[in-house]
């Protein structure tokens, strides 16, 4: 702008000026109508667009003259659709599509305009008539030879697949755009992530887009579009919303605001808006103190009638819907119909969060009208519908984060059936198909063909050698933040491209009751959830169903975490023998205390028969062979039900694999040793464990033995990793894996650990392997120290290789020493 300012001016100096002149002076004002539009406000560049227009007048009739008129309507249709003004946007470019056409034979301008028009299409839910748009675009751009535009058209076709619903192809065109505009325009690369973060917020992947946006906005800020910054923090309070910080929510939604006004936009300072009531609204529903008061239902009303005038249906809707929440809230269920009646139907293209809100607002109704049939019903709609958008998603973590979504439904279902399930048998049965409605979704999905992808596998490689550098790095007191930094940026990278290289996505259908009963034969299954502070289980035993309940949820959790870390501390081989005692009987207290809270009345009437428990989020990590009630007994665990079934009929007739990574003491003996238990194994150690060869020996195996260190991520669980040679084998990476291993034990620390989303999803190294097809997983849930591990695999492994069944081999061998060997048997056992 500064520049643009003082080219006029020395325009201005000119007394006659000519047609070069003319023609200058016009096309720096068409510049500085941009630059003022982004930065000052739409009226600003709107008014330089009107002093363009009389500079251009002054030039003599001819070709030059005609194609400047074209250059300003052009930038007047930018700035219009910048400005939310779409229907003049439109009208914008439909008048000068044609003599762009005919004027400009390189084409460059002509796929701008298409790109541009495309996106006021979607813009105005038109996303047939943007695909048409976009498709020219992208066959003139690579057929002309212009890179830059191509990139811009696949950014654009990413958000049509997003608007359609398409995330996977949405990420995957974002991600190609990226190839192209690194070295063709860097500057582009921030809106990127922006529309990145957008697809992953569809998805419910709030922590990965609050990542994606924090990278973006800084980029943003110094390039100094206001318009950007603001759209990029209406995102951010979408993904701190979806983390349940709402206060990080309504500041950014404020802030946005703010800038919108300054812009003089009053289209997205509406959106803002309504994401700042949102925030507002979630803070009230969440229970945390804050009251609800009668003016922001009136509020949220005024802001819908505003929005619907601006075209924004979709968002009209979610503030009348909002307004719904909080009046079914206050007891005020006459003006709730009310308000409720005038939310439209919704349309193909209206986003699964909005749909999932309309639906939890018909269920809050009918119960709040005492007719929990119809609640249930908009429940079971609702995920229904949720699933149909599930089995649309790509990668591992879109298929997990979608769950986000319906959590709030199914916890509705939840409260309705629990108070059914109290009174009878067949009130606890369907509390139990209602629980593998709403869980662990995600096992329920076979992954499809691996896309393969050049830059994932670079990616990974270098995130391999990085992971060693580091270590090395350590090891000789040398500084590691920079190869953090390059480690954290390419874990990024490489998430990105495995949301649409790693499909997964052919749903098998929800185990029923009657399907449970049947293959769990003489087992009992025990699926636990949380209700009004307390901690219940649904027990299925031999064809009979009861709800049992066990006890505080707070007080289980609390000492279950306490357990956990004195679990960590007794671990080390060479502890001081006063401080194992003292650490030893606090564990043995807390997992007393727990055995009194839950298993000690499941276990009365089981004899010695096998337990299948199907835990909640924060007892995945739980040691169920350390509680006196369990031990030596066999123990799964499993996700859900329908999940320890999908394991329970895979078998896989192959090799036994031995493989010992670098680092941990006597590895190399100790899977040396276990070739007198597997005299036909195939053993990969020393030198020979690369992550390539042991990710290779893997694939259609019957039984490996991994020794190695590992670790848990809980910030991104699908990069959990097994230390080798060459550096770490990620859980990603085993979901590439085209025939599973069919059981594995993982003789490593804490591998067995899961990062848990809404919907109870847990994903992990062992979770990752688990729902890539593996029966079988056993792994430590806490620290392990290395003899402890060492005797507790010779004792699990004689007793396989005698025909033991992992569950139960597993509990005889944790049983001698319960405290030391936290192993548990995930998946069929």
């Amino acid at each position: 702008m500064r520049l643009l300012r003082q080219a006029l001016s020395q325009i201005a100096r000119i007394a006659e000026p000519g047609p070069e002149l003319l023609e200058l002076h016009t096309r720096v004002l068409i510049s500085l109508a941009a630059a003022e539009a982004e930065v000052t406000s739409t009226d600003a560049g709107l008014a330089h667009l009107d002093a363009a227009e009389t500079a251009r007048q002054r030039l003599p009739e001819g070709r030059l003259r005609g194609e400047l008129r074209l250059i300003v309507i052009i930038q007047q249709g930018v700035i219009l659709m910048r400005a939310g003004r779409f229907r003049e946007s439109l009208a914008a470019y439909d008048t000068v599509l044609p003599g762009v056409e005919a004027g400009f034979q390189d084409g460059f301008i002509l796929v701008s305009v298409l790109n541009n028009r495309a996106l006021v299409h979607m813009a105005m839910n038109n996303p047939d008539a943007a695909q048409a748009d976009l498709n020219h675009a992208l066959a003139l751009a690579v057929e002309r030879g212009h890179p830059r535009l191509e990139g811009k058209t696949r950014q654009n076709l990413g958000d049509h697949a997003q608007l359609v619903g398409d995330v996977p192809q949405a990420l995957s065109s974002y991600e190609q755009a990226a190839r192209i505009l690194t070295t063709e325009s860097p500057g582009s690369l921030p809106l990127i992530r922006l529309d990145q973060a957008r697809a992953l917020l569809t998805a419910g992947l709030g922590e990965e887009a609050a990542r994606h946006l924090d990278e973006a906005l800084p980029a943003l800020r110094d390039n100094g579009s206001g318009q950007h910054i603001a759209e990029a923090e209406v995102a951010r309070a979408a993904a701190a919303l979806l983390e349940g910080d709402f206060a990080l929510a309504r500041k950014f939604a404020s802030d946005a605001r703010r800038r919108f006004l300054r812009r003089g936009n009053r289209t997205w300072a509406e959106i803002a808006g309504l994401a700042r009531l949102r925030a507002d609204v979630h803070k009230i529903l969440s229970g945390d103190g804050a009251k609800s008061s009668p003016r922001l239902p009136r509020e949220l009303v005024s802001l819908a009638e505003r929005l619907a005038g601006l075209g924004l249906r979709d968002e009209a809707a979610v503030a009348r819907l909002l307004a719904v929440r909080l009046l079914l809230r206050r007891d005020e269920v006459d003006e709730a119909v009310a308000v409720l009646a005038r939310v439209p139907k919704p349309r193909a293209t209206t986003p699964i969060d909005h749909r999932m809100l309309l639906r939890l607002c018909r269920a809050e109704l009918a119960v709040a009208t005492d007719r929990p049939r119809s609640a249930l019903a908009q429940a079971r709609a609702g995920l229904r519908e949720l699933g149909m958008i599930r089995d649309r998603m790509g990668g591992l973590d879109l298929v997990c984060g979608t769950a986000v979504h319906g959590e709030e439904l199914g916890r509705l279902a939840m409260r309705l059936v629990l108070r059914r399930a109290r009174r009878n048998a067949a009130g606890a049965r369907r509390m139990f198909a209602w629980l593998e409605r709403t869980r662990a979704q995600v096992y329920r999905y076979e992954p499809l063909p691996v896309i393969e992808d050049p830059a994932l596998a670079r990616n990974i490689n270098e995130m391999r050698h990085i992971q060693r550098m580091i270590q090395r790095a350590r090891l000789e007191g040398e500084p590691v933040k920079a190869l953090e930094q390059r480690y954290a940026q390419l874990q990024q990278e490489a998430s990105r491209l495995g949301w649409y290289t790693s499909q997964w996505g052919r749903p098998r259908p929800v185990a029923t009751p009657d399907e449970v009963v049947e293959q769990l034969g003489e087992r009992v299954l025990v699926s636990l959830v949380p209700y009004n502070g307390q901690l219940y289980s649904v027990v299925v035993d031999r064809g009979t169903f009861r709800l049992l309940k066990l006890g505080p949820l707070a007080d289980i959790v609390e000492t279950a975490t306490q357990l956990h870390a004195d679990l960590d501390a007794l671990a080390p081989d060479l502890l001081p023998p006063p401080l194992a005692e003292a650490v030893g009987a606090s564990a043995r207290v807390r997992a007393d205390k727990l055995d009194r809270l839950i298993s000690a009345s499941l276990v009365k009437t089981l004899d010695d028969r096998e337990l299948v428990i199907v835990p909640i989020g924060q007892l995945y990590a739980l040691p169920w062979g350390a509680l006196p009630s369990l031990r030596g007994r066999a123990v799964s665990i499993a996700p859900s039900a329908t999940a320890w079934i999908t394991a329970k009929r895979r078998t896989t007739a192959g090799p036994v694999l031995l493989a010992g990574g670098p680092g941990v003491p006597g590895s190399v003996g100790e899977v040396s040793k276990l070739r007198s238990v597997y005299p036909d194994a195939r053993l990969v150690d020393g030198a020979d464990a690369t992550s390539q060869t042991v990710l290779a020996a893997l694939d259609g195996t019957r039984l490996a033995h991994l020794v190695a260190h590992g670790a848990h991520e809980p910030a991104n669980a699908l990069f959990s990793r097994l230390e080798l040679v060459d550096g770490p084998l990620f859980a990603h990476e085993t979901a590439r894996l085209s025939r599973p291993p069919e059981s594995v034990v993982l003789a490593a620390c804490e591998l067995a650990m899961s990062h848990i989303r809404p919907g109870e999803e847990a994903l992990g190294f062992a979770g990752t392997l688990l729902a890539g097809g593996s029966r079988t997983v056993i792994g430590a849930v806490a620290r392990v120290g290395d003899r402890a591990a060492a005797d507790t695999m010779a004792d699990l492994h004689r007793r396989l290789a005698d025909g033991t069944p992992p569950a139960l081999a597993l509990a005889e061998a944790i049983a001698i020493d319960p405290l030391r060997r936290p192993f548990v048997c995930l998946g069929a056992g």
